[in-house]
């Protein structure tokens, strides 16, 4: 159980900031919460699942979580749902709209950046969407902050009629700080009230709207202008003073701890006029802001157009001392401090790979085999490392469940040099079920003549095993209807014949599937069926070894790629002493081994045998 469940009130406690986020909409009162998983982001729905006074799900794509909390707020419930940045293209649909029609109960949306792209296929700044929207923005800075702000965030909403955003990032959402908390403010649902011209969004209903949110955005500059979330630290240095926001703040205040600093908060609407009186206190300005200069910029359209941001900065990537220092005292005219000297390091370089065992490997291994007959789309997953050694198996890979239409149009686009390839998309069982289920629809409606690989690993993988539909438990492990993959994609129209079902674990078969059906035309869809090795699904087999009598090394199993497998070289001394590094052969760890036997059907000399008897297992 986690302590921002267990913590009892004046508590002080060590929290992530998605742990303190999740304990701050607790204590707000909220009654429902959403969200799709996705790093920086997932583990808040996870902690407010173990609160037993509220309703949390994992929704099928993060629009779906935005219109069930959005539907909640109706209800005069306070709600909360929580994504990713690239979540908030899928959620913004809905939030547009809903900016408009406002909220009856508080309704707080947390937008997680992953600034560096530690885990994301892109970086974006998602306090955009605030002047996009016409919304409040929040930025914390730490976990405390994250615990204070989502609560501040919900009297914000309900005060003015709007949903607010909570903008984290990756440093936020996953380090840890000292946070004190407090006790829950239940708070009772006022129910559905019916209002047509409020929440049927036609255009007639919606335009009568607009002039409410240019008067709403009026007032919320003000109460931004007022607001205590922005503080001005005095500093002993005045040749520059820092304008700055979220953990941006924390590398400010490390790196130039003297200097005036202008902490903000509530950073739209942005308070200009504080900004500007803040401004006259100090001999330079410079906006620090992770990553776009939208500060920057507003400031400089507000006429203060000496000041400075990324001029002296870069827009990509955290804002860190050892970016920050070298950057202002060169700008001051500073001495630079020495610089820290390391020993050089040349260490073997480690990709990231699937784990021993993983049931994607046997696809990405036969696909590797057909390499020069196929154009392969891939999507957003553990399955994405397909893309990398051994099997450099994926050509594509844009965003969660793009591998549909990607692969439709590499179909309708076909050259002299690939008229004659196959063309398949790879998708996971989850991601499906996100977003791609409505690609397989178009293809299927379009006549697309593309090979669908469903890998169902029976959870969500890559952000640490969370379920799904397709997994049959709901967010609490509790039982829960499962999808049937098979029975999905035939009423999505793809015929009975054209889908196919198998254990990937089972290479030969695999191997004949996959070359079966791209040699028909029309849309196919090939399920592998096992559980991710990770999920509580799975059940280990008997670990297999190496005979080296019998090895011939040849490499075969290597390019299954499963890390439990290494190749040893044995060195054999000549007569004259020398070391003659002559014979390899490959290993097995059997402690990492779970005995997936697809090692075994690569092997030609049959050198791969059980490690011990299976009665002993």
């Amino acid at each position: 159980m986690s302590a921002a469940v267990q913590a009892k009130a004046n508590e002080r406690l060590l929290l992530s900031g998605n742990d303190a986020i999740a304990r701050g909409v607790w204590e707000a009162g909220a009654k429902v919460c959403a969200a799709y998983p996705g790093t920086p982001s997932t583990e808040i729905l996870e902690t407010l699942s173990l609160f037993p006074d509220l309703y949390a799900e994992w929704s099928i794509n993060e629009k779906v979580a935005m219109e069930v909390a959005i539907g909640a707020s109706m209800s005069g419930a306070r709600s909360f749902c929580a994504m990713k940045h690239v979540g908030m293209n899928v959620a913004s649909d809905a939030f547009m709209t809903v900016t408009l029609a406002g909220v009856v109960g508080g309704l707080v949306v947390a937008v997680a950046d992953d600034v560096g792209l530690s885990s994301s296929q892109n970086e974006q700044d998602s306090r955009f969407w605030g002047r996009f929207a016409h919304v409040p923005v929040l930025e914390p800075a730490d976990s405390q902050e994250a615990y204070a702000m989502v609560k501040v965030a919900f009297d914000l909403s309900e005060r003015f009629n709007t949903p607010v955003i909570l903008r984290l990032t990756t440093r936020v959402c996953h380090v840890k700080a000292m946070v004190g908390v407090g006790s829950r403010n239940d708070r009772p649902i006022s129910g559905f009230q019916i209002d047509a011209k409020r929440w049927v969004m036609t255009p007639s209903n919606a335009k009568g709207m607009l002039p409410k949110q240019m008067e709403r955005e009026g007032l919320l500059r003000q109460a931004a202008e007022a607001s205590e979330l922005n503080v001005v630290e005095a500093g002993g240095d005045t040749r520059v003073g820092f304008v700055t926001s979220g953990p941006a703040y924390m590398h400010v205040r490390e790196s130039f701890p003297d200097a005036p600093v202008l902490k903000l908060g509530f950073t739209y609407p942005l308070p200009v006029e504080g900004v500007r009186a803040f401004k006259a206190s100090v001999d330079a300005l410079v906006v620090v802001e992770e990553t776009e200069p939208l500060m920057e910029t507003e400031l400089k359209a507000a006429g203060m157009l000496d000041i400075h941001g990324k001029d002296l900065l870069p827009r990509l990537g955290e804002l860190t001392p050892n970016i920050l220092i070298p950057a202002i005292k060169g700008f001051l005219g500073d001495p630079l401090p020495p610089a820290t000297t390391y020993p050089k390091i040349d260490p073997f370089p480690r990709p990231p790979t699937m784990c021993a065992a993983c049931p994607h490997m046997g696809v990405y291994y036969t696909l590797h085999r057909l390499r020069k007959k196929v154009q392969i789309s891939g999507d957003i997953g553990c399955y994405t490392l397909g893309a990398g050694h051994p099997w450099n198996a994926l050509d594509s890979t844009i965003s969660m469940g793009a591998s549909m239409g990607i692969a439709l149009g590499m179909d309708k686009a076909r050259s002299e040099e690939t008229k004659d390839k196959a063309v398949l998309a790879v998708i996971g069982d989850s991601t499906f079920l996100h977003m791609g289920m409505q690609g397989l629809l178009d293809i299927v409606y379009n006549r697309g003549n593309v090979t669908v690989l469903l890998l169902d690993n029976r959870t969500t993988g890559m952000t640490g095993g969370q379920n799904h539909a397709g997994t049959g438990k709901d967010v609490h492990g509790q039982e829960a209807p499962r999808v049937d993959f098979a029975r999905l994609v035939e009423a999505l129209g793809v015929k009975p014949e054209r889908i196919r079902k198998l254990d990937p674990y089972m290479l030969p078969l695999l191997n004949k599937i996959v070359r079966e059906e791209i040699a028909q035309p029309g849309p196919s869809v090939i399920i592998t069926d096992r559980p991710c090795v990770l999920s509580e699904f799975y059940a280990k087999m008997t670990p297999y070894k190496v005979v080296d009598e019998d090895c011939t090394g040849c490499g075969n199993c290597i390019n299954v790629g499963c890390p439990a497998i290494t190749v040893r070289r044995t060195g054999v001394k000549t007569r004259d002493g020398a070391a003659d590094v002559a014979l390899k052969f490959t290993t097995i760890d059997t402690a990492m081994c779970t005995g997936c036997h697809m090692c075994v059907d690569s092997c030609g000399p049959k050198a791969i045998v059980p490690a011990q008897p299976l009665a002993a297992v």
